[in-house]
């Protein structure tokens, strides 16, 4: 497989119409790493996680940076088998990206879902309650920022219906210690 490099997921985001924001900083390898861009960058920032779990099911897994994943919980809550982080040559494979640039933008490399029917898509509904979103455009050495609608159809275009659900709340804590916003107008954590 020849990966989509930056400028052909640009160049796709165009065709859809979707208007993104990029900005050059240094490799990011972990979300620590980028804490300090974060007042420079407007939005949510994300961390996102490629897992395989027992039976072979490959999931991607994308949440505001400062959400608590609880991989039993969550594995529990999607009815997966035992996940685990799935291995470098995998996620290369599948998403055409290395470690440190695992990103919902990956998914043009694995459009229509053609590539792997096993792979499902799951977005922290946290993150969608965002006015911005930032990701990796496929490398880490930027990052992208996209509204949370135009990321839903970007997804969509790529061939997956993404679970949305709050994945901080499975282990009843709010993320980083944020009120949960509820749409009854009270706050606290909400079930899945």
């Amino acid at each position: 497989m020849t990966a989509a490099t930056e400028r052909d997921l640009m160049r796709r985001l165009g065709e859809l119409g979707i208007p993104a924001t990029t900005r050059r900083h240094e490799p990011l390898f972990t979300v620590e790493d980028g804490r300090h861009l974060h007042e420079g960058l407007p939005g949510g920032h994300c961390k996102s996680l490629f897992l395989k779990d027992k039976k072979g099911a490959l999931w991607l897994v994308v949440a505001l940076h400062d959400t608590r994943v609880d991989l039993k919980l969550l594995q529990k809550a999607l009815g997966a088998a035992r996940f685990s982080f799935a291995k470098p040559d995998l996620l290369m494979e599948v998403l055409g990206v290395t470690p440190g640039a695992v990103t919902p933008f990956a998914l043009i490399n694995a459009e229509g879902g053609a590539r792997d029917a096993t792979l499902s898509v799951v977005l922290d509904a946290r993150m969608l309650a965002e006015d911005i979103v930032n990701y990796h455009p496929l490398t880490n050495d930027a990052t992208t920022a996209i509204s949370p609608g135009d990321l839903l159809r970007f997804i969509r275009e790529m061939g997956y219906e993404p679970a949305i659900l709050d994945i901080g709340a499975l282990g009843g804590w709010p993320a980083g210690g944020r009120p949960i916003p509820d749409p009854h107008g009270q706050s606290g954590p909400n079930p899945v």
